[in-house]
């Protein structure tokens, strides 16, 4: 009973660390960087695209077009970066477990 609960957890850890079972993808995200865009077109990449990975800052996001792409565990939460001709562009919604505090008990 050991080694199988030892194994369903580092298959667990390993779906957890690569992402695998968090986003059920047809495709890659496209990656993209938002400060050769203006707003209204990185706004309609993400409309249209629905999933995108963009580097808007000092590291790579995820940035989807609305809350029904987040999982059932998280929260959507809009995102404002920088674009070409507008300091805070609100680009789209980046999802987010919640914190302790967050939950509607």
């Amino acid at each position: 009973m050991r080694p199988l609960v030892l194994a369903l957890l580092c298959i667990h850890l390993v779906t957890v660390a690569t992402g695998a079972g968090a986003f059920a993808q047809s495709r890659p995200p496209r990656t993209s960087a938002t400060a050769r865009m203006t707003c209204a077109d990185a706004m309609a990449l993400i409309k249209s695209e629905g999933d995108v990975v963009i580097a808007a800052g000092a590291a790579p996001e995820r940035f989807v077009s609305g809350p029904g792409q987040c999982s059932g565990s998280e929260i959507a939460e809009l995102r404002f970066v920088p674009t070409r001709d507008n300091p805070q562009c609100p680009i789209g919604y980046r999802c987010r477990e919640p914190g302790f505090e967050e939950w509607n008990w």
